[in-house]
């Protein structure tokens, strides 16, 4: 929900502040879910669409956290799950410390190395740690659901 507001904001930055947007009522706490920021985050209805049209087996879960941490290793997850032999290893990453993220080592016959855009890797705005928690609450059934769905547990708590 952050990064999507985080998103949204970049684009209009008059919006209103996160927290308004994520209650329907702040002193009760109750969440409005029918926000889509909110909405996106809840992958367990998301993958039960999918799951109606496409076997698990056809589905591989990527995590944007490794990702960043360990880029090498999970492109060998993909490369592994496609059935391709592994070629995308640590020696193609560099971190930039500027954006915060992995990139792409400059390819041959390319004069510079490929970076996510600038879209990416964008300070979030501060929030208050209590509207933090009540959202890691809310989501926590739908992410167990999620990871047992999944098989894997991402970690998000």
């Amino acid at each position: 929900a952050i990064s999507d507001y985080t998103q949204t904001l970049s684009k209009k930055p008059d919006i209103p502040t996160f927290e308004s947007l994520t209650f329907k009522n702040r002193t009760t706490g109750l969440i409005d879910t029918s926000w889509s920021a909110i909405q996106i985050g809840i992958y367990a209805k998301h993958l039960e669409n999918w799951l109606l049209y496409f076997p698990i087996g056809q589905i591989l879960f990527v995590s944007g956290e490794r990702l960043i941490s360990d880029p090498a290793g999970e492109l060998g997850r993909v490369q592994d799950f496609l059935g391709l032999k592994r070629i995308i290893t640590d020696k193609h990453f560099y971190f930039n410390k500027t954006k915060g993220f992995p990139c792409l080592k400059k390819a041959e016959g390319s004069s510079k190395p490929h970076c996510l855009g600038k879209t990416k890797g964008r300070t979030h705005p501060d929030i208050d740690q209590e509207v933090v928690q009540r959202l890691r609450d809310f989501y926590r059934p739908f992410n167990m659901k999620f990871y047992q769905m999944t098989g894997q547990d991402f970690g998000w708590d």
